[in-house]
């Protein structure tokens, strides 16, 4: 799964809010707030379905994840 704080980059390059993701999932905003910022981790029956849609997201928006590694090593 991507780092924290790619997660939340993605949702928004996909134009959705935590409450609709949320909703797909069938867990509260707060929940899913907590998947999203690393502080826990989905249970397993949720577990494989985030990690296809983050994987989903980052196929469709490459400039993210692309973005994100440039900035890295530029840290770095």
């Amino acid at each position: 799964m991507p780092p924290p704080e790619t997660r939340a980059r993605l949702r928004k390059a996909d134009g959705l809010t935590q409450e609709e993701v949320a909703e797909v999932f069938g867990v509260t905003r707060v929940a899913f707030h907590r998947w999203e910022t690393g502080i826990a981790k989905p249970r397993r029956r949720h577990l494989e379905a985030y990690a296809r849609l983050l994987k989903g997201w980052a196929d469709k928006h490459p400039e993210v994840t692309s973005a994100l590694e440039t900035n890295h090593r530029e840290a770095g």
